[in-house]
């Protein structure tokens, strides 16, 4: 198999699955909008945050455990492949429990600081209360899932995630639309769908246990020294895109009010299709750069760096004119023509989705890093996109420009993290040839 066909191989179905997770989220907001009514999008959006934690502890530990996973595994070592494997299903599974605990216990708390009030507050406990309910089922069908990419089957992802999304979108139906159930319908549909892609992940590891399998392991915790640093990007990314939803739906409040944030949801949801495509995209390239670095193939990793570049420069140019050219058809999926958001809504998604033009490069780049077991950059470069700079640029341009000040700072924010990272790459290429300068030459 040549290198693009592997590239594609891992990469098209981490895509496939990414997609199909943002584009059943966004049925669940349909659902939502035309079940229950917009307003009770303002409550999903608002509890969001609190679904990014979820899968911000599924995404640490996930992404950790399969870069050393595909590292054993390209050094030959099954048996401490496989000691990665089952520690780390414990210790997910006992944190998400301790998280469930937690909420469950303070809900009126949690969700007063998610920011809702009045008619939101019900809207919001019930649907944190009942997602919190499923916590452990949405981190450990995250890191199956993953897991099952390192372990050589990159397609039963998809299936996973496709028998996920179909039951989400199935039970969305009955239990929001045919029961009347509300939000806290759209939120048992959404765990119960977490259930089903946890089924299908946990049977393929019973029926093919090599070289991953389910057993018991010695605990080697130290290991999280390496598997946490390794993680810390991509779940930082997840954790850091909850935190600006908090950010965006605090300032929209202040500066344009609580209708707008039905505008911010809308566009939300647009944002995680193309956020997923391009996070899709490094971790398909992760596990095949960290097997060839384990294999002490470095070229071969910088070529799939290179490909994953060019794939997300495509899919980022593609998503900004889709966004330009049909703003109004995508806002109809979820507000009628005639409601007083539609408009103000089209010309939000228009001016957020620059941002699309420069995500990938950083998010790519971020994740090339952590492949390579360069977690230092990785981490800055997802703390200052996810983080620090969207967090500084709202502030600053919500305040010089308004609310269109708002809908740029992903922009603005995007751009001045790819100087940061071009930086980076830079330097880690120049420290390569100061390296291959260094060698003596052979006799």
């Amino acid at each position: 198999m040549n290198l693009v066909s592997k590239f594609f191989k891992f990469t098209i179905p981490s895509i496939v699955s990414m997609w199909i997770f943002s584009l059943y989220t966004m049925v669940d907001g349909i659902f939502v909008a035309h079940g229950v009514g917009s307003h009770a999008l303002g409550a999903v959006n608002l509890s969001m945050p609190f679904v990014s934690l979820i899968f911000t502890i599924g995404i640490l530990l996930a992404t950790g455990t399969s870069t050393v996973l595909s590292l054993a595994l390209g050094q030959g070592d099954e048996d401490r492949a496989r000691n990665y494997f089952n520690q780390n299903l414990a210790v997910v599974i006992v944190l998400s429990l301790a998280l469930t605990a937690a909420v469950l216990l303070n809900l009126d708390r949690v969700a007063i600081f998610l920011g809702a009030t009045g008619d939101l507050l019900p809207l919001v406990k019930e649907y944190v209360a009942i997602i919190a309910c499923f916590s452990v089922f949405f981190t450990v069908s995250y890191n199956l899932e993953v897991q099952v990419k390192a372990d050589g089957a990159p397609h039963v992802s998809t299936i996973g995630v496709l028998s996920c999304a179909i039951m989400n979108v199935v039970l969305d139906y009955v239990f929001v639309m045919h029961f009347h159930w509300g939000v806290w319908g759209a939120a048992l549909a959404t765990g119960l769908a977490q259930v089903t892609s946890t089924v299908v992940f946990v049977i393929y590891f019973i029926r093919h246990p090599a070289p991953l399998r389910f057993g018991k392991f010695k605990p080697d915790f130290g290991a999280y020294r390496r598997i946490i640093p390794l993680g810390t990007s991509d779940g930082l990314s997840e954790f850091s895109n909850g935190l600006v939803i908090f950010l965006f739906n605090h300032t929209i409040l202040q500066v344009v009010g609580n209708d707008a944030l039905t505008s911010y949801t809308i566009i939300s949801y647009v944002n995680t299709l193309v956020l997923m495509t391009m996070i899709g995209t490094a971790h398909g390239i992760q596990p095949l750069s960290s097997f060839h670095l384990g294999a002490g193939e470095r070229h071969l990793c910088h070529k799939f760096l290179s490909y994953g570049v060019k794939l997300v420069a495509a899919a980022g140019v593609f998503f900004f004119a889709v966004c330009q050219l049909f703003a109004g058809p995508i806002v109809g999926l979820f507000l009628e023509a005639g409601d007083p958001l539609f408009a103000y809504t089209v010309t939000a998604l228009r001016l957020y989705s620059t941002c699309f033009l420069l995500m990938g490069f950083n998010v790519v780049i971020s994740g090339f890093f952590t492949a390579m077991e360069h977690p230092f950059p990785a981490l800055t470069i997802s703390f200052g996109r996810g983080l620090v700079l969207i967090s500084g640029c709202l502030m600053v341009l919500s305040v010089v420009l308004g609310d269109v000040g708002i809908w740029l700072s992903p922009l603005v924010s995007e751009g001045i993290c790819l100087v940061i990272t071009l930086f980076f790459l830079l330097r880690y290429f120049q420290k390569l040839r100061r390296g291959k300068q260094e060698q003596p030459a052979e006799v």
